[in-house]
């Protein structure tokens, strides 16, 4: 049996259903797809669910999980469901505190990237504002734990911004960021991602506790700490913004060392969620990645259904 949707109708209370399903069948034609076989979701689905374990695919209800699924892959969400931060955009659990670290995460994940023999992992996180460091060692600690266990295994991370308040000997917020990017750093992932979402100008509305020049910073320290790590960011498409400030954006993160790029549409996951104001073509996305190619960016993933983790290994 094949799934077919990309969005849950779920997600809403019972009297917007049928508002909902008004939005799901206006989709244009490039973003309906089958999202795999039920028999090969439910595979990579028991191994994280007996570990108790989470993965941006199913909170985010990303809509190639399916696909990636049937690969036998997955990216895994670090530190539990539930984000500190509220994006407009974004699935993931908001608005209470989130539960205290899981000290068994890092094996449990070492754990089933072993069962589905992963040579090529993405690991990613909600944000954590309430721990000391934001969660930098955690990812430190799950990237040693999985090379334990998979020595073979690639790994990338897509990591929150790591902006904190005033901490130990009241260092500035900028003082710590760079801390707690080096430690990830530090650990040599095959690649660090962090995503500016939307262009300068939506970064409000959009991403609500985050900031353009804030997370650009992350991929400048990156560079500066060590140039030979790739760096990556992505965007996503259809919250107003207009061709000339995506271009913008790419010049942004091209000055700012960024070396891969991901462009994909925005899908609004409920009716509680920020609206789409386009639906970007697929020949669109096609021409904006040819800008890119000219801007120098090595590896560019630029589609409609495009997400941060696409495909990752493949540019390796």
């Amino acid at each position: 049996m094949d799934l077919l949707t990309t969005t849950d109708p779920s997600v809403t209370t019972r009297p917007d259903r049928n508002q909902w399903r008004q939005e799901l069948d206006a989709l244009p034609p490039w973003l309906r797809r089958p999202i795999g076989k039920a028999s090969e979701i439910s595979t990579v689905q028991r191994i994280i669910k007996q570990r108790n374990i989470h993965t941006i695919c199913e909170e985010g209800r990303c809509p190639n999980r399916g696909e990636c699924y049937s690969q036998k892959t997955a990216t895994f969400l670090l530190m539990g469901p539930t984000c500190t931060r509220s994006c407009a955009f974004c699935q993931v659990d908001k608005g209470h505190s989130p539960m205290p670290l899981d000290p068994k995460e890092p094996q449990k994940v070492a754990e089933a990237v072993n069962l589905l023999g992963l040579r090529y992992v993405v690991l990613t996180s909600v944000a954590r504002d309430d721990l000391p460091d934001q969660g930098a060692g955690w990812f430190v600690a799950t990237m040693h734990t999985i090379r334990q266990l998979n020595p073979d295994t690639e790994i990338e991370v897509l990591t929150a911004d790591f902006w904190g308040g005033r901490g130990e000997n009241d260092q500035i917020p900028a003082e710590l960021q760079r801390q707690r990017v080096a430690r990830v750093v530090e650990a040599y992932p095959a690649c660090y991602n962090h995503n500016i979402e939307t262009v300068r100008r939506l970064q409000g509305r959009v991403r609500r506790g985050a900031q353009y020049e804030r997370s650009l910073d992350v991929l400048r320290i990156v560079k500066s700490l060590n140039p030979t790590i790739p760096t990556k960011s992505g965007l996503m498409l259809g919250h107003g913004e207009t061709q000339a400030e995506v271009i913008e954006a790419l010049v942004d993160l091209r000055n700012a060392g960024c070396d891969r790029l991901t462009l994909g549409q925005y899908m609004r996951p409920s009716l509680q969620h920020l609206p789409v104001q386009k639906y970007w073509t697929p020949e669109e996305f096609d021409q904006l990645g040819a800008i890119a190619q000219d801007l120098g960016f090595a590896h560019i993933r630029s589609g409609p259904l495009v997400r941060s983790s696409y495909h990752a290994s493949e540019s390796v």
